[in-house]
């Protein structure tokens, strides 16, 4: 199977390595032909994960992400949500013909408040069945640094999921599988946004005690939501059961991770929040994206429609979007964790 990776972020040049580290060839787009330049003169990325090296023989890098596409079987999407629709609007609405696609984007598209695989479905006509999604618990730095990580796989055809899930499987990083491909990419949405939560408590000063609180109501808040929205499945504590194991890593290991992580963007963009920083001078001061940003926007409207009791998220869409202080955001919504 010939890969193409489209994104040359941190998490994408993660996965490139992963898949290189497996001796696979790929394709590999990055708009930026400069950054393609120092690559293959440096073998590492200027500006991500700059201790990952990569041996230049293995990568096919281009400008043109419809030569990636057409030389690609499979097609890992590791854009940041806000930009994948600038950089897909362009190719062909037969593009994607006879692909499978993998998406590593952990976000909503935030001009439609779709998923991927709904904007893929109605842009360019992708199944259901060719569609996969590859989601922690994980950072892309510890995975280039090559420190025992999981990624988890989802997608309906359980066969081309296992298929494609060996390609990424290493001494460094174990798989797992599952048919959930709603449940783990709402997940992965929500997670972004209460480690935005979990950010702005610890730029507030609060400490480890009300942080362990905030997150375990998180948890549910997320259940809640998943279940109301139909998601099976959500469980934790049944490890021994293999239909049910995957949520305790992809559900509430995602989110500890993310919420505790030094390495979570999310996080950092919260802290900066709750330091007193405005949402625009946090953003130019992290020159990276931070998906729950616009995440908080796309699942408050998503809920409008699904009606779950959602206090914590709904907090951190108004500090970032109605303007709300942060300090008497925190201050209204301590009665309501348990």
């Amino acid at each position: 199977m010939n890969f193409g990776i489209l994104g040359s972020g941190s998490w994408g040049t993660a996965l490139a390595k992963v898949l290189t580290d497996n001796g696979q060839t790929i394709y590999w787009f990055n708009r930026n032909r400069k950054a393609i330049d120092h690559l293959m003169l440096r073998k590492h990325s200027a500006h991500y994960l700059t201790a990952a090296y990569f041996d230049v023989h293995q990568l096919k890098l281009t400008t043109d992400a419809a030569e990636v596409i057409a030389q690609s079987d499979c097609i890992v999407i590791a854009i940041p949500s806000a930009y994948v629709e600038a950089t897909l609007e362009p190719l062909d609405k037969n593009a994607f013909e006879g692909k499978k696609i993998v998406s590593a984007v952990k976000g909503i598209l935030p001009s439609q408040t779709l998923l991927l695989n709904d904007y893929l479905k109605n842009k360019f006509g992708v199944a259901l069945q060719d569609y996969f999604t590859v989601l922690g618990p994980c950072h892309a730095e510890e995975v280039a640094a090559e420190k025992l990580s999981y990624l988890t796989f989802s997608g309906i055809d359980e066969m081309t999921t296992h298929h494609i899930a060996q390609y990424f499987k290493t001494d460094y990083l174990n798989t797992i599988e599952n048919n959930d491909i709603f449940g783990v990419q709402y997940a992965a949405v929500l997670k972004n946004i209460y480690a935005v939560g979990a950010g702005m408590a610890h730029g507030l000063d609060y400490g480890d005690n009300f942080l362990s609180v905030l997150i375990a109501n998180s948890a549910d808040e997320m259940a809640g939501f998943l279940k109301m929205a139909g998601i099976k499945n959500v469980e934790v504590g049944h490890i021994h059961n293999r239909n049910h194991n995957y949520a305790s890593s992809v559900y509430l290991g995602d989110l500890l991770v993310t919420c505790y992580s030094l390495f979570s963007r999310n996080r950092t963009f919260g802290n900066m929040i709750g330091k007193g920083y405005s949402v625009k001078s946090a953003q130019i001061e992290m020159s990276m994206v931070a998906e729950g940003y616009n995440a908080s926007k796309s699942m408050h409207i998503i809920n409008q429609t699904v009606k779950a009791d959602m206090p914590i998220a709904d907090t951190v869409y108004e500090v970032l979007w109605e303007g709300l202080d942060v300090k008497e955001a925190f201050g209204k919504i301590e009665p309501y964790l348990v």
